[in-house]
């Protein structure tokens, strides 16, 4: 009789292990499957609870420097899309060029989302139509027209030209001292 007792209490227990088991499995897929970016690149939880938190901090964190608040908007939505309300906020409390550097930072998260997540993309795409700021917008169209001129492949101009750094050696083996007073040629 003892026998059959304990498989009953052995049941719920089992039961009560998977089911911890499944929401464990459950919930640490949804934020992984939000990031667009490989993990070295990611923001940290950290960085991005203080952002949602206070997205104003960040404006005065990076003040006067344009490039970095794109830089960091951007990495902190392309962790995780689910900040863009925060974004809302922050452009409520922004001035006009950190504006336009916000657009940037939106157009830049949008093409590292493209290939990973198009949905994140869609999403940051239609979250910055709707904003309805010119400064924003003007920010997003000028880091797409600066993608897109950018050349997508290096050209080929012919023979390298040993650089200033790597003339320091000369010879076959490269066991002599170099002249440092040797004229430098001139590319055609």
């Amino acid at each position: 009789m003892s026998c059959g007792l304990t498989r009953r209490r052995a049941k719920p227990r089992r039961l009560l292990i998977i089911l911890t088991g499944c929401a464990l499995i459950a919930s640490s897929v949804g934020p992984s499957q939000a990031q667009c970016v490989e993990f070295a690149d990611r923001a940290s939880q950290v960085e991005l609870d203080a952002f949602v938190k206070s997205p104003s901090s960040l404006l005065e964190r990076l003040r006067n420097d344009k490039e970095k608040l794109r830089s960091r908007l951007s990495t902190y939505i392309a962790t995780n899309p689910s900040v863009l309300p925060s974004v809302q906020t922050l452009i409520s409390a922004a001035a006009s060029p950190d504006r336009s550097a916000i657009g940037a930072a939106l157009r830049v998260a949008e093409a590292r989302c493209t290939s990973t997540k198009p949905d994140a993309a869609r999403k940051i795409k239609d979250f910055t139509q709707r904003v309805g700021d010119l400064a924003v917008q003007a920010g997003y169209s000028a880091a797409g027209e600066d993608a897109s001129s950018a050349p997508l492949q290096p050209r080929d101009n012919g023979p390298a030209l040993p650089t200033r750094g790597g003339a320091l050696l000369d010879g076959e083996w490269k066991t002599k001292l170099a002249n440092p007073f040797k004229p430098v040629p001139i590319p055609n």
